[in-house]
């Protein structure tokens, strides 16, 4: 405000109004700016940073009552919430059905599979990993017996569930040396076909739910650089896609 040199009163400024104005503008910035950034926030990879610190173990609020859960409702929980998924690997067998007959084949894949089978989540959905060598033969694609309880548990799960399936078979860098196959990437897209035509020619799955892709060696879990992180790399993936 100004002073009348004449009259001595106070003049007013009509421009300060802008000062108000400019300040409220700013606000309503910051608060959509807010609003955009909850929006594109990942739930789950935020859940999974407070696990590291409490250390949270087992499966996270799977069920009221404490039982076992399913494969099937772990799922479906899956589907209907943002809960993190946090799997151990003695509930995950139990979710999967893992066989419990006495043959010594049936208790050598049953204790490879506590070993090397994981179950995560990431942007494409629950991703059931297993090691080629749990599925299938060196270079070949016919599925061993012993894993087809395991399948059929997961036949279960997808015939109770609306999800898409993917499948997607991997290999290790080295290359193949076979007459049937003529490259990695062949051979890890028969080995995903093998299990899709599982599912849909003895378990009658509807074929329109799944597709099936093969990788090859692009998309490694771990460097190339030992025989350990090869067998790594030589994985199956049945994914149970985002809905």
């Amino acid at each position: 405000m100004k002073k009348d040199k004449n009259s001595g009163e106070a003049e007013l400024n009509p421009n300060a109004w802008m000062i108000t104005f400019s300040d409220l503008v700013m606000l309503l910035l910051t608060f959509f700016v807010l609003l955009l950034s909850m929006s594109s926030m990942d739930t789950k990879r935020l859940k999974n940073i407070f696990t590291h610190f409490t250390k949270a173990t087992g499966v996270l609020e799977m069920s009221g009552a404490g039982e076992v859960a399913t494969l099937a409702r772990f799922v479906d929980n899956f589907n209907d919430t943002e809960k993190l998924l946090v799997v151990d690997q003695d509930s995950l067998l139990e979710m999967l059905g893992a066989i419990k007959t006495p043959r010594q084949k049936d208790q050598e894949i049953k204790d490879k599979l506590a070993e090397l089978i994981s179950l995560t989540d990431d942007a494409r959905g629950i991703i059931l990993s297993f090691p080629n060598d749990v599925f299938f033969d060196l270079g070949k694609t016919t599925l061993k017996d012993n894993i087809l309880p395991i399948l059929d548990m997961i036949a279960e799960a997808i015939e109770k569930s609306e999800n898409a399936i993917l499948i997607v078979g991997h290999t290790d860098d080295v290359p193949i040396q076979s007459e049937s196959y003529a490259s990695n990437w062949e051979l890890s897209i028969y080995r995903g076909l093998t299990v899709l035509e599982y599912f849909i020619e003895e378990k009658k799955l509807p074929p329109y739910r799944f597709s099936v892709g093969g990788s090859g060696s692009t998309r490694p879990l771990y460097p190339n650089d030992s025989e350990k992180n090869r067998a790594s790399n030589r994985r199956v993936e049945i994914i149970f896609k985002q809905l």
